[in-house]
């Protein structure tokens, strides 16, 4: 259960990294894919106390301007050339983590894995109705969106790297 509302979270944070740009010009969000790099990887992972502590205090659809330009400072502190490059590099390192099972650290391609998702929420008797409609509603939404990887090489340096990005991730 708690695999899958980790791996909805990541399709969906991958959707919202995405989504800012593309839904100003009225189109589906659409993740920039770009081949990762070690040190970008390790950047991200450095970065994430400071990202985490700034974005706990949004508040809202909105961002406080000022909160923007202290996520914009933590992300050039921590090596990118700015919030957007952040992003990018966030949202690719979800899209590859939303294909990991957590339990096996297999990986399957994100499509796959949500198709995966959803039969195992629909046949889990456990999960209570309402919950299960929301759970289904979240990976429906991010099926629609979701993309196959498109530089194997992401894949093998998230899995090296892996615990170290789920320690990062806010507990929820």
């Amino acid at each position: 259960m708690q695999m899958l509302l980790r791996a909805a979270t990541i399709a969906l944070t991958a959707l919202a990294f995405a989504a800012a740009p593309a839904a100003a010009q009225g189109s589906p969000p659409e993740i920039k894919q770009i081949k990762l790099t070690e040190k970008q990887v390790q950047n991200y992972i450095a970065a994430q106390g400071d990202i985490n502590a700034v974005t706990a205090k949004i508040k809202g659809d909105k961002p406080d301007p000022k909160l923007v330009t202290e996520l914009e400072a933590a992300a050039k502190k921590h090596g990118f050339a700015g919030l957007q490059d952040l992003d990018d590099v966030a949202a690719n390192i979800s899209l590859v983590m939303s294909g990991f099972d957590q339990k096996t650290k297999e990986f399957l391609q994100p499509p796959e894995a949500l198709k995966k998702e959803i039969a195992a929420v629909t046949a889990d008797k456990s999960i209570p109705e309402k919950e299960k409609k929301e759970i289904l509603a979240e990976l429906s939404m991010a099926q629609k969106f979701a993309k196959p990887v498109q530089f194997p090489e992401n894949v093998e340096l998230i899995k090296k790297y892996y615990d170290k990005i789920e320690a990062t991730m806010p507990k929820g």
